[in-house]
């Protein structure tokens, strides 16, 4: 079950790879995640001193009394993956024209987990394609229908 995706990361990004990583959360932000307060739009991967951060992604609080007076919604939060996979993804970070970019949080075994993909950015034509194809599937659907 997803509690929350990043639906621009398959429009704009051709997603190469996909990896699994633990987030380094509080509490509060557990219990906001689950009630579906999280937003990943305008996020991405950052790697750091050999440690993934997640970067740019918007956790509001559960209840605004309860959450820390200097509570930041935006920080940056660390991703718990490999070493080897975080090898892996410094050296394909490295590449031109590749990005790292949250897909989706979602809940496994009681812990919230994050999909991150290896992406390479579309082109203006390419996004212009979809949109085409998109459209006429859902006139193919309407004409069906009636």
């Amino acid at each position: 079950m997803s509690l929350a995706e990043n639906k621009k990361a398959f429009f704009d990004y051709q997603i190469l790879e996909k990896f699994e990583a633990g987030l380094e959360l509080r509490g509060f932000e557990v219990k906001a995640i689950r009630a579906g307060k999280a937003a990943l739009a305008g996020a991405y991967v950052k790697i750091y001193n050999n440690e993934g951060w997640l970067v740019g992604a918007s956790i509001h609080p559960f209840q605004k009394k309860n959450a820390p007076q200097d509570y930041d919604e935006n920080r940056s939060r660390r991703l718990l993956l490999h070493k080897n996979e975080i090898k892996h993804l410094i050296g394909k970070s490295r590449e031109k024209g590749l990005t790292i970019v949250p897909i989706k949080l979602y809940n496994k075994g009681g812990k919230i987990k994050i999909e991150i993909g290896i992406a390479r950015g579309k082109t203006k034509s390419d996004k212009r394609e979809k949109i085409k194809q998109r459209d006429s599937k859902r006139e193919i659907n309407r004409r069906l229908k009636s």
